[in-house]
């Protein structure tokens, strides 16, 4: 279970074994400090210690705060400097400044809350007033600051506030599989998506040619209603035959996926503009799909063309 994405799940099972629990996480950071706002580690009442606040720079000094934090049962804010000299030391370019809230968990409720929460697939922010340590759990529409750092997926301080984002993973959903969706599947997984290919064309999508691929064999509006696309889904159609892409994309255009786009030239777009009036889909729903699909940085390969599809899920990801 060493995770660095799982520290609150980690914290929760290790109080209620009685092993005591302790959460050290980023709050701010300055210069070149190694690991960003939101990074956690998780120390027991043994002293043993999962996760990273800094990639080894200061974990044995957060160790000592957590174990006199599980003696007081109160949470503290602590400051560390990180010389270029440590830095180097623990194999990194460069040294910072780091500060770290260092938080004893005294009862499991709150964290049951985020846990139940990150397990459902919800968008919610942890946030702790830094000089209360009173802490909230908030979810989108109830504060304009942490709708923000939701959307770009940053934690950080915000008017005294500490903002831990909690979203639900990435996901990718390729219809087609292709050339393109070969370069794209491995692409996606390093960006930090959940790729899924759709295609019913098991010929096409043989585990011999996507090794170790989620491929669905269903049809795509079918397979796109049993994954549920949300906000944190983007949708991608490859195969160049309507009969495939249009039910995806349909399906996709009237779902939360954040990004839908689909492979094809200009004169292809507009003969697929003018099936989905026919079909009755609004101008402002038609406008959402991305085609010519990917940014234009003249891709002309198959992994060219899956760079720039990326390439542009990734700008309207972090830039809407």
């Amino acid at each position: 279970m060493d995770n660095l994405d799982n520290m609150p799940e980690l914290a929760l099972e290790w109080f209620r074994a009685g092993r005591g629990a302790v959460l050290a996480t980023v709050v701010e950071t300055w210069s070149m400090a190694p690991r960003a706002a939101g990074s956690q580690m998780v120390v027991d009442g043994a002293g043993m210690a999962l996760g990273s606040v800094s990639g080894g720079c200061i974990e044995a000094a957060v160790v000592l705060e957590a174990g006199e934090a599980l003696q007081t049962g109160r949470a503290k804010l602590v400051s560390y400097a990180v010389s270029d000299s440590e830095a180097m030391a623990a194999g990194l370019a460069c040294g910072g400044a780091i500060k770290v809230l260092v938080e004893p968990v005294v009862w499991d409720g709150q964290l049951a809350d985020l846990v139940e929460a990150r397990a459902a697939g919800l968008a919610v922010a942890l946030v702790t007033g830094l000089e209360s340590f009173e802490q909230r759990l908030v979810v989108p529409g109830q504060d304009a600051a942490v709708d923000l750092r939701l959307r770009s997926d940053r934690s950080g301080v915000e008017d005294g506030r500490f903002i831990a984002v909690h979203n639900p993973p990435l996901r990718l959903i390729v219809v087609g599989a292709v050339h393109i969706a070969q370069a794209m599947m491995s692409m996606a997984r390093i960006c930090g998506y959940a790729p899924v290919l759709i295609d019913p064309r098991t010929a096409f999508g043989a585990a011999t040619r996507f090794p170790g691929e989620a491929i669905v064999e269903e049809w795509p509006d079918v397979a796109l209603a049993a994954l549920a696309p949300d906000a944190r889904t983007a949708v991608v159609t490859l195969t160049h035959d309507a009969a495939l892409d249009d039910p995806a994309i349909g399906y996709a255009l009237r779902s939360p996926a954040f990004y839908v786009g689909s492979l094809g030239s200009k004169g292809t777009h507009a003969k697929r503009v003018a099936r989905f009036l026919a079909q009755g889909f609004s101008e402002a729903e038609i406008a959402r799909i991305r085609a010519p699909v990917g940014l234009d940085i003249g891709a002309k390969t198959p992994a060219e063309i899956a760079l720039s599809v990326m390439a542009e899920i990734t700008d309207v990801l972090r830039k809407s």
